[in-house]
């Protein structure tokens, strides 16, 4: 990069915990002699953040979520560690359906910055995703590989509970059934997740996979925002006469399918047929959905180029605009006439590395 002389500032991070899989797995891996510290480690985090668990028996059963046990045969805990193992990659699987729906790209997930608690920690390179690219990171020190991208983050997440509840069975805190078990649940929680939420930002009845990866691929060739497609999205009437007009369709979208000639006006006019005959058949009013969809896609999130032009203020000594987009982003969902500005596609200078991407010591 090119390094240069900054205005410093103090950052307090604030957390629940910040206890990670990290702070287990460094003491596993200076061999055994360390395993009994990550054994009064799991004590203390189960103690202090799971206290639910605590006094777990034998002939205990706790569901977590629908179909969760501690294992495949008695679907009984064994104890405490057992049941917290499934607690950890639950949440964490929760955590990253989470940022698939709202286009957030962490980009540095290394058991460092994974929280047991299912939180979002560590103050790095992330990012929103602007334009829709699966790829997209970041973090310029994860090219030319890109293993953080937006799309690799949903096994990314399971390659960190996998090396927790190694690091846990190292310890001989759970057994090789309750590892694969817990292992199990974060596939099938990050997809229970992630088909509701994708369920809620289109506004459909029901989860329809073909329409939902039809949409994506639509948006990864056309390079369309994300953000604002989806909240322009609930603006599209299913019951309305005007929308059999092959003219009007795309009108409600017409802010974000930019420059696309007439193959690809045509592809995106049939996947607006088969959306509107989709939400028609869910009964709800076109002013019903709108309200719903609008509740789970956000109008504004922090992207990086708000960001940027903030620090430049601030940098002259201007914190007024720091304290705006802080306002204006920490009401998403809202609408905040007279802020339409933030919500804006970005520039083209937005994309330039510095701006969309960082480094972890930008």
């Amino acid at each position: 990069g090119n390094p240069k002389d900054e205005p410093g500032a103090i950052v307090c991070r604030v957390a629940e915990s910040f206890l990670r899989f990290g702070s287990f797995q460094i003491h596993a891996s200076r061999g055994k002699e360390h395993l009994g510290l990550v054994r009064t480690l799991s004590d203390y985090a189960i103690k202090h953040h799971f206290p639910h668990l605590e006094n777990l028996k034998n002939s205990d059963s706790l569901s977590l979520s629908p179909g969760a046990g501690v294992d495949l045969t008695s679907n009984k805990y064994a104890d405490p560690s057992s049941a917290w193992a499934v607690q950890v990659s639950e949440r964490t699987a929760s955590l990253v359906a989470a940022w698939q729906g709202v286009g957030f790209t962490h980009g540095v997930l290394n058991t460092d910055n994974m929280s047991i608690l299912g939180l979002t920690i560590d103050y790095g390179p992330f990012g929103f995703l602007d334009a829709f690219d699966p790829q997209y990171t970041p973090n310029t020190t994860d090219l030319p590989g890109r293993r953080y991208c937006f799309a690799n983050q949903p096994d990314i997440g399971l390659w960190n509970v996998a090396q927790f509840t190694t690091t846990l069975s190292a310890a001989g805190l759970i057994n090789e059934n309750e590892t694969n078990f817990a292992l199990e649940r974060y596939g099938s929680k990050f997809m229970d997740d992630y088909q509701s939420i994708m369920t809620r930002k289109l506004g459909l009845p029901k989860y329809n996979k073909q329409l939902i990866s039809e949409l994506l691929k639509n948006m990864a060739v056309d390079k369309v925002d994300y953000t604002n497609f989806f909240r322009l999205l609930s603006n599209v009437k299913a019951d309305d006469p005007s929308t059999g007009d092959d003219k009007l369709l795309l009108v409600p979208l017409k802010a974000v399918l930019l420059d696309i000639g007439k193959e690809r006006r045509d592809a995106w006019s049939s996947w607006v047929r088969s959306y509107i005959q989709e939400v028609s058949s869910g009964g709800a009013s076109d002013a019903e959905r709108k309200v719903s969809m609008d509740s789970v896609n956000p109008k504004y999130i922090l992207r990086n180029y708000l960001c940027q032009g903030a620090i430049d203020a601030a940098e002259v000594g201007d914190f007024e605009e720091v304290r705006r987009l802080l306002r204006v982003v920490s009401r998403p969902y809202d609408e905040q006439p007279g802020m339409e500005k933030y919500a804006r596609l970005p520039p083209a200078w937005a994309y330039r590395p510095g701006v969309c991407m960082l480094s972890c010591s930008s």
